[in-house]
């Protein structure tokens, strides 16, 4: 894949804690590089990266999850020419699991906002929650009676 830059954005309120917002960005990008900016309300957390390694973990965690087919609705929703953009639920996020948000009211504290930007969102979107192959499809559960 061409240049991708991972932007993520998330509000600390007055009442949280700054280390545990980037424990909860940490725990789905891994390392990355904060930058904190003073707000009149809180601070706004802003962190910037390169490439596919800042997706690896998020990939594995839809995997894990088992969430890809919901992750894919949600990436192509959220897809314009150059960009995907979601919102992650920021208290789930520091738990160290996935649970896709809406931008507003959905959270008392406020979404981990998302923004991928690439060449090709859907090769992107492919790669970050694949389709399973008839291989990797899982057999349907037997019921003994």
């Amino acid at each position: 894949m061409n240049k991708i830059v991972v932007h993520v954005e998330v509000d600390v309120n007055p009442t949280e804690d700054l280390e545990k917002v980037k424990q909860a960005v940490e725990n789905i990008f891994g390392a990355i590089t904060f930058k904190v900016k003073s707000r009149k309300w809180g601070q706004l957390l802003i962190a910037e990266t390169q490439g596919t390694e800042a997706l690896t973990k998020l990939s594995n965690l839809l995997n894990r999850e088992l969430i890809r087919a919901a992750a894919r609705k949600v990436f192509r929703s959220g897809m314009d020419e150059k960009s995907v953009t979601f919102y992650l639920n920021k208290q789930v996020a520091y738990a160290g699991h996935i649970s896709f948000s809406q931008q507003t009211a959905e959270s008392p504290l406020g979404p981990i906002k998302v923004q991928i930007r690439c060449d090709n969102p859907r090769k992107l979107i492919g790669w970050l929650a694949p389709r399973p192959t008839k291989t990797t499809r899982r057999k349907p559960h037997s019921r003994s009676r």
